[in-house]
């Protein structure tokens, strides 16, 4: 049989963990600081409804606890989402991008827009009681500033942007993407890096199994990589990027094991298309994530 490069790497990472003595795994892995948590959740765009209420009463009948609106004219909804989560046992998860410019571009106007539209996220983002605000710095061909450039330059800004997102109390969230849409920031615990020199509170990392299929050779060993950084994750099918479960083979516990061990408290998101009925599939979906926790 022939092995992926993938299968190849978590296998012989098994390997290795098994076949290390008790006493030293036991040394080497710690148990969490508390147990982790399935905190399913939906991109807003994503949920059926016509109506944000529809698409909250849909996602509060599946056992969903949180949605993900986009950044876009976030501010101006602010009272929009408070009025309709009141009373509601869902909450806001992260806010997905939505802003304007580039945080890494090499023109100074165009980073000064990125961090003027990032902040105005955040602040509404904050006011929801969101995780935080994903932020991609760069997708291919918006910037012409090499990888180590581009990391110099973001380690230098997020502090700032960290600074505004602790104070409105939510995060500014680093998503690594696959290399087919970015030449920079491709794996999470890349991304876990520049947290840990960037040093503030309010700069964390997300993962997205979808991106990560591509990426790492190891779900768990991303996750564990990331550690307390890790504040959110995107969830969908491994091949098409559509609802877990409609590619055949989809499975995703071996980063659900990697989540378990960091204890991970916050959400796994929905990001994704649909091949059939919307409805009938995000329940399939959600039960096939249940189904694949426990057996993480």
């Amino acid at each position: 049989m022939k092995l992926s490069r993938r299968q190849f790497f978590a296998g012989a990472a098994l390997a290795t963990a098994t076949t290390l003595p008790r006493s030293v795994r036991a040394q080497t892995l710690p148990p969490p600081p508390q147990p982790a948590r399935l905190r399913l959740s939906c991109q807003e765009k994503v949920a059926p409804g016509e109506t944000l209420a529809e698409k909250l009463d849909f996602l509060e009948a599946h056992g969903f606890e949180g949605i993900e609106p986009g950044g876009g004219g976030l501010s101006r909804r602010v009272e929009e989402f408070q009025k309709a989560l009141a009373g509601r046992r869902i909450k806001i998860s992260a806010i997905c991008a939505g802003f304007e410019g580039v945080l890494i571009s090499e023109q100074e106007e165009v980073r000064a827009k990125a961090m003027r539209s990032m902040k105005e996220i955040l602040t509404a983002a904050g006011a929801l009681g969101s995780v935080g605000m994903i932020m991609v710095p760069a997708f291919h061909n918006q910037t012409k500033l090499g990888h180590q450039e581009s990391r110099e330059l973001l380690v230098k800004l997020l502090p700032e942007l960290g600074e505004h997102a602790h104070r409105a109390g939510t995060k500014i969230l680093l998503e690594p993407l696959n290399r087919k849409e970015c030449h920079f920031l491709r794996q999470v615990a890349d991304a876990a890096a520049i947290c840990r020199d960037a040093n503030h509170p309010g700069v964390g990392v997300m993962g997205d199994f979808w991106h990560m299929t591509w990426e790492e050779t190891s779900d768990f060993a991303a996750f564990v990589a990331a550690g307390k950084y890790l504040q959110h994750v995107h969830v969908a099918s491994r091949k098409d990027r559509k609802m877990p479960g409609e590619d055949a083979g989809d499975n995703y516990v071996d980063g659900m094991r990697g989540l378990k061990f960091i204890g991970y408290q916050n959400f796994i998101s929905f990001e994704c298309g649909c091949k059939g009925d919307r409805r009938q599939a995000i329940a399939a979906a959600a039960k096939l994530l249940r189904e694949q926790w426990a057996q993480a």
